[in-house]
């Protein structure tokens, strides 16, 4: 199910700096030019306005064919916020244009200066629509559980950023692939599911399950009553990424990253 989008015709100087940052993220991406932080250049981007501009491009990207297929959050870590400069998780869109077969290789000539995360990865077995969602009644929504990449890539320099301006850049979207191991929730201990995160076989960092706020499921909760104040919900059959276990690595042409997981399986991607 495709989230209602209001395309309501909205006037003055705020709705004027939606159309317009949205052609520029959109721009960078296809052209695949890093900017400065939007904030330096439009002081009233604050994070009402910042959603505003995501929905916006997601409209944009389903009119030109691409389908909702799921939500990912970002900066779901104390450590990551810290990384990046931010104070807080958000919000964003997957569509089925950023979904990587396994196996396939990563299209580096599509991106400007890609990163990857090893992520917890959820199917939703039916609707959760805040607010009010506990970690609990989240839970009890899941279908099923996956080990996940996602590749991220900030359309801004150097991936500095404020919170509004990464909003505004759906949480630096760009692909993600899911392992081949579905497992049943309740048969998981999700904040001690372990992580290890190899480069070309060496490990490059490792992570647990608690590392998103304290557990996966609490970052679900999160989305559900995020979105809720949106008009949104999270529909059965979505992907919900829960946000990064370890701190994002880069990908040079030529190597490969692996993630090993406690019971979630192992899953890789070429660079």
């Amino acid at each position: 199910m495709t989230p209602h989008i209001d395309n309501t015709v909205h006037t003055g100087k705020r709705q004027d700096t939606v159309d317009t940052v949205a052609d520029l993220l959109l721009r960078a991406a296809t052209e695949r030019t890093a900017r400065t932080p939007l904030t330096e250049e439009y002081p009233e981007l604050d994070l009402e306005l910042a959603y505003r501009i995501q929905d916006e491009t997601l409209s944009r990207r389903i009119e030109r064919g691409e389908n909702v297929v799921g939500v990912k959050l970002g900066l779901t870590s104390a450590a990551k916020q810290r990384q990046m400069g931010v104070s807080a998780p958000l919000t964003a869109w997957l569509t089925d244009a950023m979904a990587l077969p396994a196996g396939a290789p990563l299209p580096q000539d599509r991106l400007i200066h890609p990163r990857i995360e090893p992520e917890i990865t959820f199917v939703m077995k039916r609707r959760l629509a805040g607010p009010g969602v506990t970690a609990a009644t989240a839970l009890a929504a899941v279908d099923r559980v996956y080990a996940g990449l996602e590749v991220i890539d900030s359309r801004f320099i150097d991936f500095r950023f404020t919170l509004p301006d990464v909003i505004a850049d759906n949480a630096s979207s760009a692909f993600y692939t899911t392992g081949p191991v579905g497992v049943d929730p309740a048969g998981l201990n999700l904040p001690l599911e372990a992580c290890l995160l190899e480069v070309d076989g060496r490990l490059a960092d490792l992570g647990v399950g608690a590392s998103v706020q304290g557990h996966p499921a609490q970052a679900l909760a999160l989305a559900a009553n995020s979105l809720a104040e949106r008009g949104h919900a999270i529909e059965a059959g979505w992907i919900v990424m829960t946000g990064g276990m370890t701190d994002a690595v880069p990908t040079p042409a030529g190597t490969t990253i692996s993630a090993q997981f406690t019971h979630l399986g192992s899953i890789s991607m070429m660079c």
